[in-house]
Parts: structure tokens; sequence; C-alpha cells
């Protein structure tokens, strides 16, 4: 019998690296669609005939389903089986990703979208609760999340780099329908690697904080994506905003007071992993924000062309590929809080480079310099945050601890996105009486970016004064506390 489980284990471990690979992939494919139709939107707007209001939630629509449902979600993989979960997810994301492709209607397009974001929810959290139930080790599980982290870093990177390619080579359909071959592999591959786990005890799903917690979280990021349309005053952004804020209270409420909560009080107010998450909020809002700004600037300013401006994001992916090597190593030799303050700077630092490329810059002396210092931060910091903000879960609440994760970086990105791109507008508009748009828009575009880098100032200060000192979240005192 002994041999027989011994048999069982090692084949188990055995087979963590291919199923490590298969998730990072379809990580890849997910966060890969959050930016991947940013270079092709003036092409789909021709094409399929929307206008400038309805353009935008091609974006946006992904956005809002993504960050509104992973709370949800992530707690239901927990109760229902992450493998289950993560295979319905990503079955139906091939599926919205397939619509998108062969739409012929904005309607269709935007709707796709949507199904594509909810899909995302439900495999994303899954997928890194796979992960760290699979890795349970303090080391192994820092190189595995560095892995995952680097990924969904290069990820956001490649949708730039891929969108420009197909977009000026093929068709915008493309970015579409390249989704389908790692769905169908994922959906083959994983049931032969990954076992099915869930919460070992029974619970039923907390339908009034599930109804309460996701309303409040697409309310937020509805809010704040039409805050950066129509501006703050605006009665179709402040009256989502406020019913957010309405809908969290009443989430807390609820949760103080049943049984079984969907989100128990004490995980959200676990030290080491609050501050993770609030650090994530601030890092999400400047890279998304970044990422927007700098393909607008590459094209309208620097008159890149579609494809050159995806290729201009190589030596991105690239920093974030050296990043990601050096994190785990980071961590394990400096410590979880030397690590990300180094990763935050650093990327702070390359983007105030980045705040001052004007139109006259060329890409190596210009672009280049502050756009790898920041991908080299990128990649050091997400795998460590990751490892952070899932820190002290357990078999009965991963699935949670990834979906609040994956919300802090979706809701981050909606708010920086909004905040920021609405800055950068307003200051360029307020400049361009003078004539001079190349001038207006390189002065928008460098006090939006200087608020990034102020951003990423602030959660280094967050991290260095409130994280912790331990080596790993493991080695802290708090994460070896039993979880209520």
């Amino acid at each position: 019998m002994t041999s027989l489980t011994t048999a069982a284990t090692a084949k188990a471990v055995g087979r963590r690296g291919p199923a490590l690979v298969v998730l990072c992939f379809v990580q890849f494919m997910l966060v890969l669609d959050d930016n991947v139709v940013s270079v092709a939107l003036p092409t789909l707007r021709d094409d399929l005939g929307f206008s400038t209001a309805g353009l935008a939630w091609v974006v946006n629509a992904y956005f809002l389903a993504f960050g509104g449902l992973l709370l949800l979600f992530g707690r239901m993989a927990d109760l229902l089986g992450r493998r289950r979960v993560f295979l319905t997810g990503v079955a139906l994301f091939g599926t919205a990703s397939l619509v998108c492709g062969l739409a012929q209607e904005p309607w269709q397009l935007v709707g796709g979208r949507f199904v594509q974001g909810a899909a995302a929810a439900m495999a994303s959290p899954a997928a890194l609760a796979l992960i760290a139930l699979l890795f349970p080790g303090t080391e192994e599980r820092a190189k595995a999340f560095g892995l995952w982290g680097g990924i969904a870093g290069l990820g956001g990177t490649a949708g730039l780099v891929i969108s420009g390619a197909l977009t000026g080579l093929a068709s915008w359909r493309w970015i579409f329908l390249i989704n389908l071959p790692v769905a169908l592999a994922a959906l083959v591959l994983l049931p032969r690697l990954v076992p099915e786990s869930r919460a070992e005890r029974a619970v039923r799903l907390d339908v009034p904080g599930a109804v309460l917690g996701t309303g409040a979280l697409v309310a937020l990021v509805y809010g704040l994506l039409r805050a950066g349309e129509t501006g703050w005053g605006d009665t179709t952004a402040v009256g989502p905003l406020v019913l957010a804020v309405f809908l969290a209270v009443a989430f807390l409420v609820v949760e103080s007071r049943t049984a079984e909560p969907l989100v128990p009080l004490s995980f959200l107010s676990f030290r080491f992993r609050a501050v993770a998450n609030g650090a994530t909020l601030l890092f999400s809002a400047a890279m998304y924000a970044m990422a927007f700004l700098l393909m607008l600037h590459l094209q309208t300013v620097l008159g890149y062309r579609p494809l050159a401006a995806g290729l201009a994001y190589l030596p991105y992916g690239g920093g974030i590929l050296a990043g990601m090597w050096l994190s785990s190593r980071a961590v394990i030799r400096l410590g979880m809080r030397p690590t990300l303050v180094i990763g935050f700077l650093t990327s702070a630092a390359g983007l105030l480079l980045l705040s001052g490329v004007a139109p006259s810059d060329g890409y190596a002396s210009g672009v280049l310099p502050g756009m790898l210092l920041t991908s080299l931060g990128c990649g050091l910091s997400l795998p460590a945050l990751t490892v952070a903000a899932l820190t002290g879960t357990t078999e009965e609440d991963a699935g949670l601890g990834s979906a609040v994760l994956s919300s802090g970086q979706q809701v981050g990105g909606a708010v920086g996105v909004a905040v920021l791109v609405a800055l950068a507008t307003r200051r360029s508009e307020a400049l361009a009486a003078d004539g001079d748009a190349a001038h207006a828009a390189t002065e928008g575009f460098s006090l939006a970016l200087t608020v990034t880098a102020v951003l990423l100032a602030l959660g280094a200060v967050l991290i260095a004064a409130l994280l912790g000192s331990g080596r790993s979240g493991d080695s802290c005192p708090e994460a070896r506390r039993p979880r209520g």
C-alpha cells in the first residue's frame, strides 16, 4: 500500500511541470486578450462601422466582465471544483473568441468580448489556485509564481505585438481566432495532468454575498470606465460609483453576519495579503495606463504604423523575461519586501524616462531605455506580488485568494486607464488651443506617466512600511497562523 501511495505521489509530482506549462499558456491567452484589440481599434471601427463611443466598449466590455465576476467565480472554484471551473471557463473563452473572430456587427463583437471577460474570470483564479496547491513549498511556489507572473506580464506586452502584426499583415479577426488552438490544447491536456480539488468542507455558496460583492465590483468598474469617457461629473459615472459604495457596505454587513461568508472578513484583514493586494492595485493602475498611453503616443505623435508600434514592444517583453528570471531568486535570497521595493522603484524610474519622450526623439535613444527599465521592474514585481497575495492560502480558500488578487489587477487597471487617460486628454486639450497638436499630446502623455511613476513610488513606500520583513510569505509569523 505504501509503495502504491509513493508511486502515485511521484506520478503527481512528475506531472506538475507539464501542468504548469499548460496553465501558464492559458494565462498568457487570457492576459493577451486584455489589450489585444488596442492596436486594431481603428481597423475595427472602419470594418464594422463602430461609433467612437461604441468602439471604447470593445475594450471596456472585457474589463467589466472580468473585473466584476472574478470574486464570484473564484469562490465557486473552491466549492465546485477548481479544475471543473477552469475547464468550463476555457471552453467558454474559446467559443467567445470564435464569435468575436466571425463578428459581422458591432454588437456581436462587444457581446463576444463580454463573454470572453466572464470566461476569463472563471479560468484565471481557478488556474492560479491550482498552481498554489500543486507547489506548496516556499521555494518551489516562488519559482512557479515567478513563471506565472512573468508569463502574465509578457501576455500583456505580446497582445500589443501580436495585434500589430496580425492587423498589419493579415486581418484583425485573427487576433481572436489564434485563441482556439490554445483553448483546445488546454481542454485536452489538463484533465490528464491535474486532479480535481475543492474545499474539503461541504458549504453552501453565499448567494446574498455573491450578488452584493459581484454587483459592487461590476458597478465600480462600469462607473470608472464611464468616468474615463464622459468625465467625473456625469451622472452615468457618478450613479454607478455611488451604487458601488452602497453595495460594498451592504456586502460587508452581510458577510459579518452570515455563518458561511463568500469572503471571510479574517481573510481580508490578514495584513500580509492586504498589503500585497493594495500594492497590486497601484501597480496595475500604473502599468495598464502606461501600456495604453504609450501605444497611443507611438502611433499618433511619433508616427509609427500598427506593425511598427507592435514590434516596438518586443524589447519590453525581453525585459519582463529578464525580471521574471531574477524575481524568484531575489525572493528566496533577499526576501519579499526588498524584491518588491526594488521592482517598484525600477519601474518608476523607467516611467519617468518614458515621460520625457518627445516627438523628435528616436526609438533607441528615446523610447527604448525607459521601456527596458520599466519592463525589468515589472518582471521583478509581478511574481513576487502573486506570492505575497497568496500567502497562507489553503485548500479551503486558494480560489478566493486568486480571485481577490485578479480582481485587484482588473479594478486597478480600470482605475488607471479611466483616471490617467482622462488626465492626459484634458491636459492635451488645454494646450491644444496653441495650435501645436504634437506638443499638446506630448505634454498630456508626460503628465500622466509622471503620475504613474508617483503611484509606483507610493506602492514602494507602502510595501517597505507594512509588508513585513520575512524572506517569504511562509516565513512571516502571520503566515503561519491558521486562517479563519
